[in-house]
């Protein structure tokens, strides 16, 4: 969100007096050939109208005819590992961005480099996501509207962050288990179907589904870029 200080407006004023009168002047000094006249009709209309222009623009900028107060908002999008969440958000921001909109990508992936230690039981995923929460609804409170892209696979959690912030739209990619472990080049789902890890959603642990979630995408045949743009063509009109 950004404000027009009194110093823009006065630097604005003078740029545009300063072309203003010299075209003034020389059109003086086309039809009457008069250097003298030419040079006082564009001292004395130079003042006046900075004048006059300053008082307008303070004006305007009081009027709230033709303003959109932009509505920040925290648009959550959840799912399972491998499922597009991150590069959805990702290409999301892009898109925001390039509106002029005021935004912050949290992601889970590097969320949990700044908290050191986090684990995966249940107790310490829920209290991992509240924080996330709380991070969420400072920037929403500072005009930032947040993308959160974290698999969040508890319910509780997740209601936990729609109470909390003023203005949340949930989004869940339904890809399902069998397809995104068709797209782990990782391994991570072989290694939780053989019990090397443990606490993992869609395989060891339930992936509680969101009940009534503003938008639901399948990334199985619609593509990242399009699941990306679908979501703003929900949430424009809300911004």
């Amino acid at each position: 969100m950004y404000k027009e200080t009194h110093t823009r407006s006065i630097v604005k004023t003078i740029s545009w007096r300063i072309l203003a009168t010299l075209t003034t002047i020389t059109l003086v000094y086309i039809f009457i050939g008069d250097v003298t006249i030419a040079l006082s009709v564009g001292g004395i209309e130079v003042f006046l109208k900075m004048l006059i222009y300053f008082l307008h623009e303070r004006a305007w900028d009081k009027i709230k005819f033709g303003r959109k107060e932009v509505k920040p908002m925290v648009v959550w999008i959840t799912g399972l590992s491998r499922s597009g969440k991150s590069q959805i958000g990702r290409l999301l921001v892009e898109t925001l961005k390039k509106k002029d909109f005021k935004v912050e990508h949290l992601d889970g992936h590097t969320i949990r480099g700044l908290i050191p230690g986090t684990g995966y039981t249940r107790k310490e995923v829920n209290d991992h996501i509240k924080r996330v929460g709380y991070l969420g609804k400072k920037l929403e409170e500072q005009g930032v509207i947040v993308v959160a892209t974290f698999l969040s696979p508890f319910s509780e959690s997740r209601e936990f962050v729609k109470n909390l912030v003023e203005n949340f739209y949930e989004v869940y990619i339904s890809t399902p288990a069998e397809v995104c472990a068709e797209r782990d080049d990782k391994g991570v789902y072989k290694k939780a179907m053989n019990g090397e890890l443990e606490n993992f959603p869609g395989v060891s642990v339930e992936y509680e589904i969101p009940s009534n979630p503003k938008l639901t995408i399948d990334t199985t045949n619609t593509s990242i870029d399009k699941s990306a743009e679908l979501i703003y063509k929900n949430i424009k009109n809300k911004l």
